[in-house]
C-alpha cells in the first residue's frame, strides 16, 4: 500500500521531470538560434569581404584611367583645381546654427514703430504678413554673404614624404 508520502514524491518527481524537459527544449531552441545567427554573421562578412574586392577591382587606377581615355568625349570630364576644394571652415552655418529671429511683442508692433533693440527687420515682417521662414531664409543670406574665415594655418608647411606607403592602389608608378 502507498502512502500519501510516496504519492507526494511521485508527483514530485514527474513535476521535476517536466520542468527540467521543458528548460532542455527551451536551451535546444536557444542554441538553435545562436548557431542560425553565426551563420548569417559569416554570411555577411563573407559578403563585406567580396564587396571589398569588387571595389578594389573597379577603382583599380588603370581601370579608371582607360575608362576616363574611352568616355572622355562624352563626359568631357575636367580635372579638379586646388583652388575649388572648400574647407569646413570655409563652410557657411548650418540651418540649426542660425540664431532665431527677433519677433516683436505685441505691446510694440501695436504703436506702428520698431521695437527697442532690434532693427525693425522682424516688426516689419510681421506687418507685411511674412512668416519665419523669410526671416530664416533672410538670415542664411545674411550668413552666406559674409566673408568666409581665413585659414591660420601657415602659407607653405613642409610634409615629410612617407618612407612606405601604406595604401595598395594597384598603380606601378612610385
Amino acid at each position: 500500500m502507498l502512502k500519501t508520502f510516496d504519492i507526494v514524491l511521485i508527483g514530485v518527481m514527474t513535476a521535476m521531470a517536466s520542468v527540467t524537459y521543458t528548460i532542455k527544449h527551451r536551451a535546444e531552441l536557444k542554441l538553435e538560434e545562436v548557431r542560425r545567427l553565426e551563420a548569417d554573421i559569416k554570411l555577411e562578412k563573407d559578403t563585406i569581404e567580396l564587396l571589398k574586392a569588387d571595389w578594389a577591382l573597379v577603382s583599380q587606377p588603370n581601370r579608371l584611367e582607360r575608362l576616363v581615355n574611352n568616355y572622355s568625349k562624352e563626359l568631357q570630364l575636367q580635372p579638379t583645381l586646388s583652388t575649388s576644394i572648400v574647407q569646413p571652415s570655409e563652410l557657411p552655418m548650418l540651418r540649426s546654427q542660425v540664431p532665431p529671429p527677433i519677433v516683436a511683442d505685441a505691446k510694440d508692433s501695436g504703436k506702428g514703430g520698431k521695437p527697442a533693440g532690434s532693427k525693425g527687420n522682424a516688426a516689419a515682417a510681421s506687418k507685411n504678413g511674412d512668416t519665419t521662414d523669410a526671416l530664416i531664409r533672410k538670415a542664411i543670406a545674411d550668413v552666406a554673404s559674409a566673408p568666409a574665415p581665413r585659414s591660420k594655418a601657415p602659407a607653405l608647411v613642409k610634409r615629410k614624404k612617407p618612407e612606405i606607403d601604406n595604401i595598395a592602389t594597384g598603380s606601378v608608378a612610385e
